[in-house]
């Protein structure tokens, strides 16, 4: 069996995902990331923000800031890490949405499989 060359892009990548949430406070969305990556439920969690955000909550329209957190895992890992945020987060209804990576460098995946693979 042949591998690609380091570095170089699969056409498509199954299996990795990028998990995202958010939250009221940097203090909040930093320790929801060093969790997750402590936890090996992420291999990489970057904290963006403040943003702000524009929703429906209990009939009215609200508008909070921000900050948003988007972990790097994989699909294998995911139930775990969405089990972990669910108990971590402070909101009672968090945003926690996972979005399928479509392409990835070899290294960079094998690298992630590596972090977050179960202890």
């Amino acid at each position: 069996m042949t591998h690609p060359a380091p570095g170089t892009r699969t056409p498509h990548t199954p299996g990795v995902l990028t998990v995202r949430t958010t939250t009221d406070s940097a203090d909040k969305a930093a320790a929801l990331a060093r969790g997750a990556v402590e936890a090996r439920l992420a291999a990489c969690a970057q904290v963006s923000g403040p943003l702000t955000s524009v929703y429906h909550w209990q009939k009215a329209i609200e508008t909070a800031e921000e900050w948003q957190v988007e972990f790097k895992t994989t699909e294998a890992r995911y139930e775990a890490l969405e089990a972990h945020l669910l108990t971590a987060h402070d909101y009672e209804t968090p945003e926690i949405l996972a979005t399928p990576v479509v392409r990835v460098s070899t290294a960079y995946r094998e690298w992630l499989e590596r972090e977050v693979a179960a202890p």
